[in-house]
């Protein structure tokens, strides 16, 4: 299982969860609205949780049910940076 940033990390990209991942396995590209997770790469410590100052970043399990969404994003960004960015968009629009 990975950490997975969910959705109020969307417009605050705050970066404290980058400074502490001990893997680098967290990113975005300028025109994000938020940061990923790249789940091939996370090792599931946790390190990022406490620094992160919107409550955006969740063990997958333990990720609130109205956000299961986000674990397909955070997954695709790696894979297809266009895809995650309209999930991203489409969840905005939604809620």
């Amino acid at each position: 299982m990975a950490y997975v940033i969910g959705a109020t990390c969307i417009d605050t990209k705050d970066q404290s969860c980058v400074d502490v991942c001990p893997v680098d396995c967290i990113h975005a590209d300028e025109g994000d609205r938020m940061l990923y997770i790249d789940p091939d790469e996370c090792i599931d410590c946790g390190a990022c949780v406490e620094p992160c100052p919107v409550d955006a970043i969740y063990a997958e399990e333990d990720l609130p049910s109205e956000w299961k969404e986000f674990i397909t994003i955070n997954s695709l960004w790696y894979k297809d940076k266009n895809g995650a960015r309209a999930m991203v968009d489409s969840w905005i629009a939604r809620n």
